[in-house]
């Protein structure tokens, strides 16, 4: 916990709002997507869902192939307390939210379902994309399929696989083939360095000139950050967006290569700088 504190604060000091931003992609994506303060109805179906993952109190038995919990000390866990610790927040399920919004991919990859606290926000603007998403654990996916069906997120595929397997299946079944392209991979499943990675190799293959990655937590641990440091240096990589919770990474060709910091609580930031003058 000292480590995120420390992460955060130091996030703050560096952080930017708008009128730090010069690349003319990033800026439309900040002031039209990060800052839209847009009350889309699509926000209450997210609201609903969440508030019914609250209200349920089945009791399952988790299978965790990550870093594990740092609030769970038990694999026999309750619906209701994994979706308030252990899914996307509310604010965060709105930004994902307009991030599909504003990039409209038509293809979309989550690595690590859970609830589908986030998979909801991924399929709620255009359910005519075509969704896949991966969960390790078979009760922990049979309760997000069930939440799923009950909202009628219906262009979501569900697959109950360990993410290593299905990327190595991915690599076969398009050796011969047109490759996978995926325009949107939201990456919330093992959060180590060395998954990390392993799934940002597995994956460079789908991706096109406009691709859209989001990597969950990249500030969790020292690790984590050493794999963000690697994957803003990879070649193929043109620009990030540091949000402290998100890294987003493009593979835009035409983009010079450019690294961003910015607080998605734009007010506050700006609040911050004066008081301190940063």
């Amino acid at each position: 916990m000292l480590f995120i504190v420390k992460s955060y604060i130091k996030f703050l000091i560096h952080a930017k709002n708008e009128h730090g931003v010069h690349s003319p992609f990033v800026f439309d994506l900040v002031m039209k997507c990060i800052y839209d303060k847009t009350n889309y109805p699509e926000y209450e179906v997210l609201k609903n869902y969440r508030k019914s993952l609250l209200e349920n109190k089945t009791t399952i038995e988790v299978t965790d192939f990550g870093a594990g919990s740092r609030v769970f000390k038990s694999n026999t866990r309750e619906v209701s307390k994994i979706a308030k610790t252990a899914g996307i927040t509310s604010k965060n399920a709105e930004l994902l939210f307009r991030i599909v919004h504003y990039f409209q991919p038509k293809t979309i990859l989550e690595i690590g379902t859970s609830l589908g606290l986030a998979t909801s926000a991924l399929s709620c603007e255009n359910q005519n994309a075509k969704i896949i998403t991966l969960e390790g654990c078979p009760q922990t996916l049979n309760q997000g399929q069930l939440q799923l069906q009950k909202f009628n997120f219906n262009n979501v595929q569900c697959l109950n696989t360990e993410f290593s397997i299905y990327f190595e299946n991915l690599k076969l079944e398009t050796s011969n083939l047109k490759p996978q392209i995926f325009d949107l991979i939201y990456f919330d499943g093992n959060h180590s360095k060395k998954a990390t990675l392993a799934y940002f190799e597995a994956l460079l293959p789908t991706i096109s000139n406009d691709s859209v990655w989001i990597f969950d937590d990249i500030h969790w641990s020292p690790d984590m950050e050493e794999a963000w440091e690697l994957i803003k240096n990879h070649p193929q990589v043109s620009v990030t967006v540091d949000t402290f919770q998100w890294g987003i990474v493009f593979f835009r060709k035409e983009q010079n290569k450019e690294h961003f910091i910015i607080n998605p609580n734009r007010t506050w930031t700006s609040h911050l700088f004066e008081k301190f003058r940063f």
